[in-house]
């Protein structure tokens, strides 16, 4: 059987490169995200997923394993001493622009188990609503909507 996964579109009225720069800059994903996305985001170089509270605390971590800017950008995806016999799960951004918009397919694989693949789907939908407000309108949502019950 196949290792769940998790696929979230959605279009945004921004540029590929507006959406990459948001996606890869620690101080825009920082203000969306709750975490700085810190990397060269050279093929091969790690990442982090450092909390924004400036303590450089790292929740999340993998290796750039594609960057094709601005149009797909694959990393590797562990949490601290996090050890999974199938490996890391994988994280893929597609990034296609049509006239004004970008549509950002993002997919996580290799979850662990379905309950994996509903914090995921919790997760990243929060974050990519958070996103599109940021990018739409310059100020992301009031409140931190992973936050919500």
């Amino acid at each position: 059987m196949a290792a769940p996964a998790y696929r979230h579109i959605c279009y945004l009225r921004a540029t590929p490169q507006r959406v990459w720069h948001a996606l890869t800059n620690p101080d825009e994903s920082g203000r969306y995200w709750g975490h700085r996305n810190v990397s060269t985001w050279q093929v091969g170089a790690r990442w982090e997923h450092q909390r924004a509270d400036g303590s450089g605390v790292a929740d999340v971590f993998g290796v750039v394993e594609t960057a094709d800017r601005p149009d797909l950008l694959v990393t590797t995806w562990s949490g601290p001493g996090e050890e999974r016999p199938a490996g890391p799960s994988r994280v893929t951004f597609e990034l296609r622009s049509h006239r004004d918009l970008t549509r950002l397919t993002v997919t996580h694989e290799n979850l662990a188990d379905e309950a994996e693949r509903a914090d995921v789907e919790a997760g990243w939908s929060a974050v990519l609503s958070n996103l599109k407000t940021y990018l739409e309108t310059g100020h992301p949502l009031p409140q931190d909507p992973w936050t919500m019950p």
